[in-house]
């Protein structure tokens, strides 16, 4: 594959992504978020394995910005306990991400990804009526 190839292949990937986040509902936009910061964390342990130490950093910051987002996005007004639970839980992998920037073990990596797996793991089991949006038609209760 060409320079120019592969430049028109990672555009076209972000056009991909762009529609689909575009598209995306609030429940698989957070699926995204995960995905996203699981792949960081695994590109960051490859850098880290092979001693490439500014691309690891670069991508453990990345995942450090996404899980900040996810954990902004929660409600802890409404959400209660869960939603103050998964705040910790961020807040402890956010931590342990800085760990692994400086200290280079890749353990610490494979504790934030299977954490972030079994997070997602639940997400992705919500069956798809508590998925959707709340409608006003057709609802009594909506008002």
């Amino acid at each position: 594959m060409t320079l120019n190839q592969k430049r028109g292949a990672q555009q076209y990937g972000k056009v991909a992504v762009g529609s689909e986040v575009a598209f995306a509902s609030p429940h698989r936009l957070v699926q995204m978020l995960m995905e996203g910061a699981l792949e960081k964390v695994a590109t960051a342990k490859g850098h880290m394995s092979r001693k490439e130490y500014e691309a690891k950093g670069n991508h453990i910051n990345w995942a450090i910005s996404i899980i900040d987002g996810l954990r902004g996005s929660l409600n802890l007004e409404e959400g209660g306990e869960m939603a103050n639970n998964l705040d910790s839980l961020y807040a402890y992998m956010v931590r342990r991400l800085a760990e692994s920037n400086v200290s280079n073990e890749i353990a610490i990596l494979d504790e934030v990804s299977s954490l972030l797996l079994e997070i997602k793991s639940a997400w992705d089991a919500i069956p798809d009526e508590v998925k959707q949006p709340a409608s006003n038609t057709g609802n009594p209760s909506a008002a």
